[in-house]
């Protein structure tokens, strides 16, 4: 049997939703082909989405069009913003979600695409000729003619699970891996690696007592992940925290021998930045104690999630070691954490549109790429999928740079640098953060996205609304002049210092102590101008309040960012002939070579090339 489609999209997790979706949306006719169509953006570890960075990711997905901040407001059973005690350049969305709502919700969304169809099978081998990819054949001798693949497999290939020194393949506990697909892709010269992630064990909550656990409380304000959701609608529930301590410590010391990871079983790379509870007392063997998350799953289940204690140690020590906790002496659980290896590909073999240096019209997005997280995989399924479609039918390449999106920060980072470990972003590794906040991620994006067919008509009349009231309350404090005897009594009022004379009200505003709000109670006008804004009112203010607040910041972050796109300008692939340039350092050709990149600003950021490096293309350009 063969069919014939415009996009094949390999894989239901985050990225392929969004990639099928995206392409989808665009016009393009898609399958998305999933192993369990029961299991379409399985939470596979965490049943939260957001965090440090990656609830910016999120909001920008929402805001180029995409469905996973809609899904999660959908979804949600407790909302916060974290690192409200730093600058909005660091605050961060997060939201635990109901799992299996949050896979129905994707499901709605994605039956509701006409030309995206689903199909339930195992895709086992790439169809290329002549360089350009063809199509796919599944477990099922069944046959996918294609213009674009888009490869989103997560950990599926030949993925192997670890319970102590039980194995076991999967892509995920109960659930099949896929083999022979790497070996095909492979063979058209993409370099495969290996990576190892994890997952905590899953409690049964009636065996917990929260008596002995302190509660972390969810915010019911206005803050959400989409630019368009309601207010969110399920039951807001409560976390836990606890702590390990040395008993605990104890058990999982004396269960090392029997760990994959440090008895030579596991030979992969894991993350850095989520480590397993073994890998935090042999990283850290003096620190007494570590900080455990309780969460739950659902909004009706006792399944609770021990968001801290990812581990692959044998069942009966991670019993043991967690019954040394006092919340936990009764424990009874639905399954232990495990330990996962997978294949993934050499991501600096990619474009920044994601698709294959080696092989045309193939992409690339997700955990595939070395990446962690579903925020990641789902921006990077985003990008994939505009850039499939534009290929099947003519456009411009869709590509996000550094200082228009942390999607575009994760891409270039990937592309031009490669990983030696499971990429996760962090607000670290975005140098224009204060023009990436979560706040104005629809007023980076939204418009390219209208003007490329992927936002809606709806999506775009809303943020030229919101951007009208912002701009109106902007040239309000701008213009608008305060006496200084009329004002101070609030501003004593207020604890911040009198005026000695007049000043605009943008120069109030811009003190700690002001806000829009409590400096409106004191000035008529002001307050009539605030109470013009009816729609999103709350997201429009906060908007407008850190725009003047950090108006300086931003112009100077804008300023540097605008320097640098002068090296991004600068297009250098195809220029050289790298292995000539005995000028170059070592180093620096060899990387140039492997890399090929695209601009001067690109090679620039190659780990090797030195600004010494980029001296000397820059005097052979001018030659």
């Amino acid at each position: 049997m063969e069919f014939n489609y415009d996009v094949v999209v390999i894989g239901a997790g985050h990225a392929g939703c969004e990639a099928a979706a995206a392409a989808a949306n665009l016009g393009a006719s898609v399958c998305l082909i999933t192993m369990d169509m029961n299991k379409i953006a399985q939470m596979s570890c965490n049943p939260a989405v957001g965090g440090i960075a990656k609830g910016q990711i999120v909001r920008e997905i929402d805001a180029l069009g995409g469905y996973m901040g809609l899904v999660t407001d959908r979804t949600a059973i407790q909302f916060r913003m974290l690192n409200r005690s730093k600058g909005p350049a660091m605050w961060s969305p997060r939201a635990q979600c109901d799992r299996g709502k949050f896979i129905w919700a994707w499901r709605e969304v994605l039956d509701g695409i006409p030309n995206l169809h689903i199909w339930q099978d195992t895709v086992e081998e790439l169809l290329v000729e002549d360089g350009e990819v063809r199509g796919v054949r599944t477990q099922l001798e069944v046959t996918f003619r294609a213009k674009a693949v888009v490869l989103t497999a997560g950990t599926f290939l030949n993925g192997l699970l670890h319970f102590g020194r039980v194995k076991i393949s999967g892509g995920r506990v109960s659930e099949p891996a896929s083999f022979r697909l790497t070996e095909s892709i492979a063979r058209h010269g993409l370099t495969p690696g290996r990576m190892k992630t994890g997952t905590p064990v899953r409690i049964d909550g009636r065996s917990v007592d929260y008596s002995l656990m302190d509660t972390q409380d969810g915010e019911s304000d206005f803050h959400s992940f989409s630019f368009l959701s309601e207010p969110r609608k399920l039951k807001q529930l409560q976390c836990w925290t606890c702590f390990t301590n040395p008993e605990v410590h104890e058990v999982l010391r004396e269960g090392l021998p029997d760990s994959p990871l440090y008895n030579g079983q596991i030979q992969s790379i894991g993350p850095r930045y989520c480590p397993s509870i073994e890998t935090k007392i042999v990283t850290f063997p003096d620190k007494e104690q570590h900080q455990l998350f309780l969460e739950p799953e659902g909004e009706n289940t006792q399944e609770l999630y021990l968001n801290g204690f990812s581990s692959s140690l044998p069942i009966d020590i991670q019993v043991a070691a967690l019954k040394k906790i006092p919340a936990f002496r009764d424990l009874v659980i639905y399954r232990p954490g495990y330990a996962i290896e997978y294949d993934f590909f050499d991501p600096t073999q990619l474009k920044h549109t994601l698709e294959s240096k080696l092989v045309r019209n193939l992409f690339l997005a997700g955990q595939v790429n070395g990446t962690t997280g579903y925020e990641e995989a789902g921006g990077q399924g985003l990008v994939a999928g505009v850039n499939a479609a534009i290929n099947c039918n003519g456009g411009e390449p869709f590509v996000l740079h550094r200082d228009e999106a942390y999607i575009g920060v994760l891409i270039d980072d990937l592309v031009t640098k490669g990983v030696d470990e499971p990429y996760r972003m962090f607000t670290s590794r975005a140098e224009y953060r204060i023009l990436l906040r979560q706040d104005d991620a629809d007023m980076r994006l939204t418009e390219r996205a209208y003007r490329l067919g992927l936002a809606t008509r709806e999506r775009y009349d809303r943020l030229c609304r919101k951007r009208a009231d912002i701009e109106r309350i902007l040239h309000f404090a701008d213009t608008y002049s305060i006496k200084a005897d009329l004002i101070n009594p609030a501003l004593e009022a207020l604890g911040t210092t009198p005026l000695r004379h007049g000043c605009k009200l943008v120069d109030l505003i811009n003190r700690p102590q002001v806000t829009l709000a409590n400096i409106a109670e004191h000035i008529s006008a002001f307050r009539r101008c605030l109470d013009s804004v009816v729609e999103r009112r709350e997201e429009t203010l906060e908007a407008a309040e850190v725009r003047i607040k950090y108006q300086g910041y931003i112009d100077r972050e804008r300023m540097i960012a605008e320097k640098m796109q002068r090296l991004e300008s600068i297009r250098i692939k195809g220029r050289f002939d790298y292995a000539s340039l005995q000028s170059l350092s070592t180093e620096a050709r060899q990387k140039l070579i492997r890399i090929d990149p695209e601009t001067l600003a690109q090679a620039s950021r190659i780990p090797g090339v030195s600004p010494s490096d980029v001296n000397v293309l820059l005097v052979l350009l001018g030659r």
